[in-house]
């Protein structure tokens, strides 16, 4: 478990979203933990959830917006 400030988290949410690749990051504020960050696999595995037809969309290769609207719409 990695902990960082919120400060921290503010200056680089590069690092802090790099950091939670692996595991999760707990932000404090005035050392108290007030947000978990976390990859969106873990998130998933963790609440159960299985990717939408949404995400799968998201990321399909070679598929425009424009494909996707009705005939004739656009």
């Amino acid at each position: 478990m990695k902990v960082i400030t919120s400060r921290e988290f503010n200056q680089d949410v590069s690092a802090a979203k790099r950091l939670a690749r692996g595991e999760p990051v707990f932000v404090t504020d005035r050392g108290r933990p007030t947000h978990v960050l976390m990859s969106i696999d873990q998130f998933r595995a963790l609440s159960g959830q299985r990717e939408s037809i949404i995400d799968l969309l998201a990321i399909a290769p070679g598929t425009p917006d424009a494909e996707l609207a009705p005939p004739g719409r656009w």
